[in-house]
């Protein structure tokens, strides 16, 4: 357990990008397709780093 502070940078970077992109809503309050996206993807980079590199579960 651990990691170092580039994982939990890391880990910070990708939950915001991952937050903002699965909440974000235009003016007419849509959600467009390419913020839920990246946000799904960031939500997985998030994960695996949390998991692999800092609590080394997976």
């Amino acid at each position: 357990m651990g990691g170092t502070w580039v994982d939990w940078l890391l880990v910070a970077g990708t939950g915001f990008v991952a937050f903002h992109g699965l909440t974000y809503r235009d003016k007419n309050g849509d959600r467009p397709w390419v913020h839920l996206l990246f946000g799904a993807i960031a939500l997985l980079f998030c994960f695996r780093f949390l998991l692999h590199d800092i609590l080394q579960v997976w």
